[in-house]
């Protein structure tokens, strides 16, 4: 049943009992355009639903020199509205970005836990998609950079809105926002932004992200999906 929720870009495999695996598989390095990160947040939201004996989802990248470049800036369909009004412009563009968010988000959404590993280049949207998981892998070999400041954009997909409640050292935050210069998975595991390093790349650090899936999926699903409940409840409320 897993591998029917493949898409063009997304491959879905169920590697043991309870676990999925979800790899991004846009080549040559996972940019994502509209139709990609439409597929991304359809899946998420209804993963669970079309999976009912999962329990754990571990997200990585098919392609073995990085996790994503990020945004595919060679896509111009959030930019290209022809209108003449500047505000229905405007309008249209609130919503094809209030839309990429939901998408982004879906992880967080998911009643069940997602492991990310990561590896290689992690720009940009990259770091958005890694902040709506639950868990933050990364191999060593990993580099990353809050990268949208180049392009003239505020990281509004995920980063600005995850990374402060998620990460520890504030400075080093907006330092690395402001920036956008790379930064390295030991300086990511000490801004808090990931809680393990592993040694080596892509085959390692999924392979450390599964054990750990295998852990969680032999506990109870009910009492993992309500701590996962809570825990989220908790960090915005009081």
């Amino acid at each position: 049943m897993a591998g029917n929720l493949s898409t063009k870009w997304l491959k879905v495999s169920q590697p043991s009992a309870h676990v999925l695996h979800v790899e991004l598989n846009r080549t040559p390095v996972n940019a994502f355009n509209t139709q990609f990160w439409q597929e991304y947040g359809a899946l998420f939201d209804n993963i669970a639903d079309t999976v009912p004996d999962a329990r754990v989802v571990v997200l990585s990248s098919a392609i073995p020199k990085l996790f994503t470049a990020g945004l595919d800036i060679t896509e111009t369909s959030m930019f290209n509205d022809t209108a003449a009004d500047p505000a229905r412009r405007a309008w249209e563009l609130r919503r094809h970005i209030v839309e990429f968010q939901q998408a982004v988000g879906a992880p967080e959404r998911c009643p069940i836990p997602v492991i990310v590993a990561v590896h290689g280049l992690v720009l940009g949207l990259g770091i958005d998609i890694m902040g709506y998981c639950d868990v933050r892998y990364t191999a060593s070999n990993a580099s990353f950079s809050i990268k949208e400041v180049d392009i003239g954009l505020a990281a509004d997909i995920g980063t600005l809105a995850t990374l402060p409640k998620a990460t520890g050292n504030q400075s080093l935050l907006n330092e690395l926002a402001f920036s956008t210069k790379q930064f390295s998975a030991a300086e990511a595991e000490k801004l808090g932004f990931v809680s393990k390093v592993v040694p080596g790349g892509r085959d390692e650090v999924v392979a450390e992200a599964l054990t750990l899936a295998q852990t969680i999926a032999s506990k109870s699903p009910y009492a993992v999906a309500s701590t996962k409940h809570l825990l989220l409840h908790s960090r915005d409320h009081t």
